[in-house]
């Protein structure tokens, strides 16, 4: 008889109990719809807000690429470059959450 296997690949890591639990409802609320692993599911609002944070980056990005190529002084390259700072916000906080029940 052969040894049975386990799963396949690396472990799942977790930064806590409470991300290891929201992770398994998760995958259990799409199987149970049977909904492939990989779904991600995001309100219309999100993905409008995160469309508008990306237009805004991308038009950010254009004005100083613009601005590179006029030869900027240094003032309206600071300030260019800080607008493309602000624009970006906290882009590591822009996390899809799961939608409570």
């Amino acid at each position: 008889m052969l040894p049975e296997q386990g799963s396949v690949g690396r472990p799942r890591l977790y930064c806590g109990q409470a991300c290891r639990q929201r992770a398994y409802e998760q995958r259990a609320a799409t199987q149970k719809a049977g909904l492939p692993g990989d779904v991600v599911l995001v309100s219309r609002a999100d993905l409008d807000g995160l469309q508008d944070r990306l237009f805004q980056l991308r038009c950010a990005l254009e004005d100083v690429q613009t601005m590179l190529g006029e030869r900027p002084t240094k003032a309206e390259l600071e300030r260019s470059l800080a607008d493309l700072v602000r624009s970006t916000g906290r882009l590591d906080r822009l996390w899809v959450t799961e939608r409570s029940s």
